[in-house]
């Protein structure tokens, strides 16, 4: 027999507030007569308009744009055909066969998150791998370089790739502006504006983790180290031409690639390769093995295996697993070490101070950034905390170390430290050997001919929109390059014609007719 005090019925699938209150009526407001005005004490509607007021967190600075999706890595239990304990010892690493959970998150750097996926712009690569030792993230991009090599400079370079803060529009001559200034740039300017700055989708480019990290053994003992994702799935990138075409139908072709090949169970898989060298200066080379602008030459230091990723599960919920994943280059477990490439330093603080910004003071307790182990720390408070970390075994009234009372207690070291040795003057100065474009210009010797026509092709038309001082200053960083390289671009800017503006998405130099365009393909229409 039902319950006579029973007002609101309600069943398995009935909508409640966040209070646990039964909703009734999900369709209007409380007003005074059905045309209102509305009243103050309206509980449904403000809890529900409040929250959905709060719904989205502050995009991403950088990489607002993403998809993601669940899987594993399985190691290979060695780093070519050493054993991987000669190098790390990192657990990850140990045994063949062993698998990790990870969750990866692909993204474009520069726009905001609804920005399309056909963009002339980095991706980022980031990978949370979820270790029995805790959690291990290796952030990264597909291009294995960067733009600059010091920290310092990372906001104005985002500043002047990001829309200029006047018109709100990408302008091509502010990115100039900046890479002329910065020479170092030049290397990645180069892999930009050929097709590789346009990868066809996500499960067809590589990733890599740019900067320059250590791995420690058990002895304490470190090397050098750069990460290679290489995919399963072969490479494949697109003309702007072709990228114009897709993003005319499709402006989330990358993420439904993604998540249809994953639906459909066609997994896709990278394989991880690793480049060592041994932890010194290497005055052998003409380049510093910390500077992030470099690639390690393969034939001197070659890609070593280690093992690969399988994405098989798509997000179930996108922001919370894919809007909320935070990553750090701090990140690492025992067995990683930090190198003291300035890039990666700088990363080290900004990535996880920013993800405190965003998400919160909390937001290692969200699931997805959860590790999936033990966890015991002595944190309290701050906003959206929903759990302390305290260990069963202790003290619930010591949240402080030392204490002889029942509080947390240091771990044991087992692995010997590493210790390295660091002597210098405090100095504000920049590395010796920047060697800026010799690599561009191997790069550029590498490229198929497709490949270098499309690259002095989408140059020459942005370039052709800037300041003759800038156009100078890329055709020097051109010719000191390779000498066909520095040819073509001069040639093709004394032959092409300002006509346009340089306020374009980057490579797509007669986007500015679009306004006028529209206006003269739109259709008349009366009001209503």
């Amino acid at each position: 027999m039902a319950d006579k005090r029973e007002t609101n019925l309600e069943k398995d699938d009935t909508l409640t507030t966040r209070q646990g209150h039964p909703v009734t009526n999900n369709q209007s407001i409380r007003t005074v007569g059905n045309r209102g005005p509305a009243t103050l004490e309206n509980y449904d509607y403000i809890e529900k308009i409040s929250h959905f007021d709060r719904e989205k967190v502050p995009e991403r600075i950088v990489h607002a744009r993403g998809a993601g999706a669940h899987g594993y890595f399985e190691s290979y239990g060695t780093v070519g055909e050493d054993p991987a304990s000669k190098y790390t010892r990192a657990k990850v690493f140990q045994d063949n066969g062993k698998q990790t959970p990870l969750f990866v998150r692909f993204s474009t750097v520069v726009h905001g998150r609804h920005s399309p996926e056909t963009v002339r712009d980095p991706r980022g690569f980031a990978i949370k791998f979820y270790t029995e030792d805790g959690n291990w993230d290796l952030v990264g991009n597909n291009i294995k370089i960067f733009f600059i090599r010091d920290a310092m400079k990372f906001p104005d370079m985002i500043h002047a790739f990001r829309p200029d803060p006047v018109t709100n529009i990408q302008d091509s001559q502010r990115f100039f502006d900046f890479c002329s200034s910065s020479p170092e740039s030049f290397h990645m300017v180069t892999f930009m504006y050929s097709p590789w700055g346009i990868p066809a989708n996500y499960r067809m480019m590589q990733g890599s983790g740019v900067n320059t990290y250590k791995w420690v053994n058990s002895d304490g003992e470190a090397v050098l180290v750069k990460y290679h994702w290489e995919p399963k799935q072969g490479i494949k990138n697109l003309t702007v031409k072709e990228a114009n075409e897709i993003q005319a139908t499709n402006f989330n072709h990358a993420t439904q690639d993604l998540y249809d090949a994953i639906e459909k169970g066609d997994y896709p898989e990278w394989e991880l390769f690793v480049q060592i060298m041994s932890d010194g200066e290497h005055p052998e080379l003409d380049f510093d093995p910390l500077d992030d602008t470099k690639l390690w030459p393969e034939d001197k230091f070659p890609w070593l295996p280690v093992g690969k990723m399988v994405l098989n599960k798509n997000p179930e919920n996108f922001f919370n697993e894919v809007e909320q994943a935070t990553f750090g280059t701090g990140v690492l477990v025992d067995g990683l070490d930090f190198s003291d490439d300035k890039m990666l330093q700088g990363r080290t603080f900004s990535y996880s101070d920013t993800q405190r910004y965003r998400v919160g003071a909390n937001h290692l307790q969200l699931p997805i950034n959860a590790a999936k182990k033990r966890v015991a720390t002595n944190q309290d408070g701050g906003q959206m905390r929903y759990e302390t970390d305290q260990s069963s075994k202790q003290n619930p009234h010591i949240n402080y170390e030392p204490s002889t009372i029942g509080g947390l207690k240091e771990a044991e070291q087992t692995g010997k430290e590493y210790t390295p040795k660091v002597e210098g003057n405090l100095v504000r100065e920049k590395i010796d050997r920047q060697s800026n474009t010799k690599q561009a210009g191997e790069t550029y010797r590498q490229f198929d001919d497709w490949e270098k026509d499309e690259l002095i092709s989408n140059l020459i038309g942005d370039l052709a929109e800037c300041d003759k001082r800038i156009q100078d200053k890329m055709v020097a960083l051109a010719e000191e390059a390779d000498d066909e390289y520095g040819k073509r671009l001069r040639e093709g800017l004394a032959h092409a014609e300002k006509s346009g503006s340089s306020k374009n998405p980057l490579g797509n130099k007669d986007s500015e007719k679009a306004p006028d365009q529209a206006i003269e393909k739109g259709h008349d229409a009366d009001r209503y």
